[in-house]
């Protein structure tokens, strides 16, 4: 085993859920190719750069669009999940936050218009897209979306929440409640809070200086402040390691693909 390829382990796990040809013709080993798309994207190299014993760039390219748009990396991660929480692995301590990613000069030219945005946004760095993700206090990824760099982090609270989907093993409706969210001041916003609340689910969000502000100038009328336990909030750092082990894909530290799908199927591998 080279290195960023598969261990054995690894390959027994994804192999049932990857497509069968859909031809019935003889083609490159799907271990070979999904092992040339990781050595891709971990070393954040051109398509055309990946070396030969993968087989040729453009058969890895055809099939990691191919598996990126019938979902295929969507079931192997959603797989890992449910086999995590049914071994009791995954702690519902749910701590959310995003990451800016610079996006190269090649991710830019897609072809305009369409029912998909390209999810890159002008900022002072230039082109920059954002990954807005949810994890468990052990750091594991279990909802994300993406956006331009120039979205703002509350606009995509509920929809990363409500992106958290993990299948039961058996019977049963997959786990979408945390137990306990973390959010940093950004995410405080009566909205969130009120969204939190309704669905009973236990939240620690500190407020921001202009709020506190607000309330006490209020006086009485001005409200309780939420309560913060300081001591949960210190596993907020999660969601920062978190993403320290994804920027170790440098595919996903520097965005190179043009379409929102192509970086969305990567950061979902990188997951996995």
């Amino acid at each position: 085993m080279r290195r960023h390829e598969l261990s054995d382990a690894e390959w027994e796990f994804v192999r049932p859920l990857l497509p069968g040809s859909e031809r019935g013709r003889k083609r490159l080993d799907d271990r070979t190719v999904l092992n040339g798309i990781v050595w891709k994207f971990r070393t954040g190299t051109a398509w055309r750069d990946v070396p030969d014993r993968y087989g040729s760039w453009a058969t890895l390219h055809t099939r990691f669009r191919r598996w990126a748009k019938d979902g295929t990396f969507e079931r192997m991660l959603r797989e890992a999940q449910a086999r995590a929480d049914a071994a009791g692995e995954v702690d519902w301590l749910v701590s959310v936050d995003s990451t800016i990613v610079r996006a190269h000069q090649h991710a830019a030219g897609a072809r305009k218009g369409g029912a998909r945005s390209p999810a890159l946004g002008r900022s002072r760095g230039g082109l920059t897209s954002k990954i807005h993700l949810a994890c468990d206090a052990v750091g594991r990824p279990l909802a994300f979306v993406l956006t331009g760099g120039n979205v703002n982090d509350c606009t995509q609270f509920t929809a990363v929440m409500e992106t958290i989907r993990v299948p039961r093993i058996g019977p049963g409706r997959p786990r979408v409640r945390p137990d306990h969210v973390l959010g940093d001041k950004g995410y405080s916003s009566k909205a969130i809070r009120a969204w939190l609340r309704h669905r009973g689910i236990r939240h620690t969000i500190p407020e921001r200086a202009d709020q506190i502000r607000n309330r006490a100038r209020r006086g009485s009328a001005g409200g309780r402040p939420p309560a913060i336990d300081r001591e949960i909030y210190k596993q907020r750092n999660v969601v920062e390691r978190c993403f320290n082990r994804l920027k170790q894909w440098r595919g996903i530290a520097t965005r190179y693909d043009k379409t929102a799908e192509s970086y969305q199927a990567a950061v979902t591998l990188a997951s996995l």
